[in-house]
């Protein structure tokens, strides 16, 4: 492909005083090149050489150890960087971005200026990268790496991919290389090849990538972060530091985000405010909101708490040339009249201190009762954090506990010595914390298997006991295991008490 004319000017000067870089890793008891940079390549080493065979033939070479934590970090701030020009940005295995630029593009003076733009925006960050724009994400992978073509025209797949080997068409390295050894080395040979055969000896993959290179079957990309529903953003020609200014600046972003909210009918829950720094750095500050919101003060205001919370970790360095406010999250919001009754709606201060308080020590600070759906009753109710004030105000849901439960339920049971008269029947007597109590009236028992698909298949299924002891004291225990069956010395436990 063809390279910047940063990138090219750069490379042919050379790099003064700095040797070919590899890096290696441990494979097959040995070590061998997993990455390597231009000049690498351009001397004759390949992937997957040994490292002493690359170092004899080139005694100054720079080998650096490999770490593959490291360089998705990398990659994955380059797909953050990679934001400012379309929010579509997937990961193409470990060394990889795809772009979907449709409709972007004419915004950067067109597809040849936007690669240009790109790659010399990474040469001034020290990254040294390739890039190629056409209408299919197998043409561009294939040109990317084997080819030097920058912009691909329609029509003109078939002409760019001849030439290139098979490997160019993304297919299991088995596959490349029985391809190699029946004389079909290049993708030219395939194009000419009948499919049929090809399909009966190495399998339907090979034509579906080939396809998906020439654009004939579409490759749709999953972009690595949701796309935001409504966006703004500020390119600033001074990089902005204060953040006064910031705060002031997302307000302005937020009016423009409530036109587009309003247009629609809809009202934001989740708010992300995207800083990207002069030096490639974005950072990322999200706000939720109780109610669904479309008025700009108080999405401002959230993002104000948010800053002051996150204010050690928001370095603006150089400053902040690019801000942009998306709302990741929204929901249908109707437009309500306000009544002359003067009763407030108290709904709007709930959501208000719930938005202030989440934004200031995060979303999991405020909790709430909750029923879950579960039959083991440690896990059908508990809390869970306050998302929706909607769902704070709601009345008590129809759904409720069985009238048999105890009023106090334990979160972990505990374990009692009991005795019974036969080995499946009620307790007579049980020991629990360090107290022996004798059973009066027994009810049961009440089955309860458990929930095999988090559990597993093994484990044990209960047996519930409504007990009463001989001064009136009310318990519910279990016996777990099916004596026989499942176990054969059932364990007992403590689960609640009556009122």
């Amino acid at each position: 492909m063809a390279r910047s004319r940063w990138g090219a000017s750069w490379l042919s000067r050379g790099r003064p005083d700095h040797p070919p870089v590899v890096f290696t890793a441990k494979i097959d008891n040995a070590m061998r090149l997993v990455a390597l940079d231009t000049l690498a390549e351009r001397i004759g080493l390949k992937r997957g050489q040994g490292a002493a065979e690359a170092r004899a033939m080139c005694p100054s070479l720079d080998v650096i150890a490999a770490d593959p934590a490291a360089d998705q970090a990398f990659l994955e701030a380059l797909a953050d960087w990679c934001d400012r020009y379309t929010p579509l940005v997937a990961l193409d295995g470990k060394d990889g971005l795809f772009l979907d630029i449709t409709g972007c593009a004419h915004l950067h003076g067109g597809e040849k200026a936007f690669v240009s733009d790109v790659l010399s925006r990474l040469f001034s960050l020290g990254v040294e990268a390739r890039a190629t724009v056409s209408s299919a994400a197998g043409l561009s992978w294939a040109a990317v790496r084997h080819g030097n073509v920058a912009v691909i025209a329609p029509g003109d797949a078939d002409r760019v991919l001849a030439p290139l080997p098979v490997a160019a068409l993304r297919l299991p390295a088995e596959t490349a290389a029985a391809l190699e050894r029946v004389g079909l080395k290049q993708v030219g040979d395939l194009l000419e090849a009948p499919r049929a055969p090809l399909a009966r000896r190495f399998g339907s993959f090979l034509l579906l990538r080939l396809d998906q290179a020439r654009g004939e079957v579409d490759e749709p990309l999953s972009p690595r972060l949701p796309v935001p529903s409504f966006s703004s953003e500020r390119r600033l020609a001074e990089p902005l530091q204060d953040e006064e200014y910031i705060l002031e600046l997302t307000r302005h972003l937020a009016k423009e985000v409530r036109a587009l909210l309003e247009r629609h009918g809809e009202g934001g829950r989740l708010f992300e405010l995207l800083l990207f720094r002069v030096d490639g750095r974005v950072f990322r500050v999200r706000a939720h909101a109780a109610v669904a919101l479309n008025d700009a003060d108080r999405i401002a205001a959230l993002f104000r708490e948010r800053l002051q919370a996150v204010h050690d970790d928001l370095d603006a360095g150089y400053g902040f040339e690019i801000l942009r406010l998306s709302v990741i999250r929204s929901e249908r919001l109707d437009p309500t009249q306000e009544d002359f009754s003067g009763v407030p709606d108290e709904s709007q201060p709930l959501a208000a201190f719930v938005d202030k308080v989440s934004a200031r020590f995060g979303p999991d600070c405020l909790m709430q009762a909750a029923l879950f759906e579960s039959h083991l009753p440690e896990r059908a109710g508990g809390f869970a954090p306050v998302r929706d004030v909607a769902a704070v105000l709601a009345p008590a849901v129809d759904r409720a506990l069985p009238e048999n439960r105890p009023l106090r339920i334990f979160a972990h049971p505990e374990r009692v010595e009991a005795t019974a008269e036969v080995p499946e029947g009620a307790p007579r007597s049980f020991n629990w914390r360090k107290t022996q109590y004798r059973v009066a009236r027994a009810e049961g028992p009440e089955r309860i298997a458990a929930e095999w698909w988090i559990d597993g298949e093994n484990h044990p299924t209960r047996d519930y006991f409504r007990v009463e002891d001989q001064e009136g004291r009310r318990f519910w225990l279990f016996r777990e295991g099916l004596y026989g069956r499942e176990t054969a010395s059932p364990r007992w436990f403590m689960h609640g008490v009556f009122a």
